[in-house]
């Protein structure tokens, strides 16, 4: 497939989205999910880059989360969003939908120069060579793609000891890295001493995190030396809540509020 963005542009944009990731400011990014919600964050003068949720984008085609939408409606909506903005696009790619690599090339196809890649717990030896995989195909491509490889290490972990989870999320996140990818994405809600003992098993500017309700603020941990922090699908559910309380609010003989932006 002949790609639809110049190799030069492409890898200017994730020349960039790797100098963030690296950089010892934070990268916050409020993950997006279809064309007009990229935009609205894009043109907030604080945005860097986009980062997109599949969670979010399976939610608006009717799918459940976890490689339920077909791999193509993904891509489609992917490229969509990168094709909507000047800045880099990380997609979330769940687990590469069985073929971590074509996905990734597809992915490079239209416009996004990284991404989000899940181990799953999968055996480390396979989840290593996804992560090789993903690396090689965007130098099939010529692109230096930029691989926030994900364990689910703290997603998974059930009764275990947290020392034996965090000594999994290092020892697969040196793996990863070894492996090509440029940051570790360790989901869970982490408390200091925790992401703390995590950067110094990684390396600073080496991992990636997740906001939840009640997690670390950006500031704290950019202290901490994380690179990234990401909100996965709270950014679309509290979009939600706010359409579902305006619609009580009407519903219960309200009226527009008067600070309504025109986003759209």
């Amino acid at each position: 497939m002949t790609s639809l963005h110049p190799t030069a542009s492409l890898q200017h944009r994730a020349d960039e989205l790797l100098r963030l990731h690296t950089s010892a400011e934070i990268l916050s990014v409020v993950n997006v999910w279809d064309v007009v919600s990229a935009k609205a964050i894009a043109d907030i003068s604080e945005t860097t880059a986009l980062a997109t949720a599949s969670h979010s984008i399976a939610a608006l085609f009717g799918y459940e989360d976890g490689e339920q939408i077909p791999v193509d409606l993904m891509i489609d909506m992917v490229g969509r969003i990168a094709a909507a903005t000047d800045l880099p696009v990380s997609a979330d790619l769940e687990a590469g939908y069985g073929a971590p690599g074509e996905t990734v090339r597809k992915a490079i196809d239209v416009g996004v120069v990284g991404a989000n890649l899940e181990d799953q717990m999968k055996p480390l030896a396979d989840s290593v060579a996804a992560v090789a995989e993903v690396v090689a195909a965007g130098q099939a491509e010529g692109v230096n793609f930029v691989l926030n490889a994900r364990t689910d290490a703290f997603l998974r972990a059930g009764s275990r000891p947290l020392d034996d989870v965090i000594a999994d999320a290092i020892e697969r996140g040196r793996a990863f890295l070894d492996a090509g990818a440029a940051c570790v994405f360790v989901p869970g809600k982490l408390d200091a001493d925790t992401v703390a003992r995590l950067v110094e098993g990684i390396g600073p500017q080496r991992i990636s995190v997740i906001g939840v309700p009640g997690s670390l603020r950006p500031s704290t941990l950019e202290k901490l030396g994380v690179a990234r922090i990401s909100y996965g699908p709270w950014s679309q559910r509290v979009a939600l809540t706010a359409l579902a309380d305006l619609a009580i609010s009407l519903y219960g003989d309200g009226t527009l509020p008067d600070n309504a932006r025109a986003l759209n």
